[in-house]
């Protein structure tokens, strides 16, 4: 594929700061240090709670059809001028789609949404602390190490 079509994993990364990327990686390897003398309880809770967080796509889907609703409401009720504002919000989901940008995607990331990826890194690494996996990987840092920052 060429780069106007970057691959799935990549999409958002792509189209995120840089500084909002170390951000993310920097903020993980803090909770991170935070658990690592925690019970193991305390890390399977924090898991937990990773795995219910809304990632990017998620919450840009919300958005859209949030924002695609009010439109539609608005142009049955009010003014058939509304109905462009689904039309619009259609079009950035597409652009998003293929591109991996949307014009409220920098606003999320900033506020400090994550990917899903972004999740995944952290939940694998306190699977890790945690001793779900083999010997080798003896700390958070080094599960955080592995993943590359993109």
């Amino acid at each position: 594929m060429n780069s106007f079509v970057p691959a799935s994993s990549q999409r958002v990364q792509g189209h995120t700061p840089i500084a909002i990327r170390q951000r993310n990686r920097r903020q993980m390897l803090e909770r991170l240090r935070e658990y690592e003398d925690a019970h193991p309880a305390e890390i399977s809770e924090r898991i937990a709670q990773l795995e219910r967080e809304w990632d990017i796509e998620r919450v840009l889907e919300a958005n859209a059809a949030s924002v695609a609703l009010i439109g539609l409401t608005l142009g049955a009720t009010v003014n058939r001028r509304w109905f462009v504002l689904p039309a619009v919000v259609a079009g950035f989901l597409l652009q998003h789609a293929v591109q991996g940008w949307c014009p409220p995607l920098p606003l999320f990331r900033r506020l400090g949404v994550r990917t899903a990826g972004e999740i995944h890194r952290e939940i694998v690494a306190l699977k890790a602390m945690r001793g779900d996996f083999a010997k080798g990987a003896r700390t958070a840092e080094l599960a955080a190490r592995n993943s590359r920052l993109h």
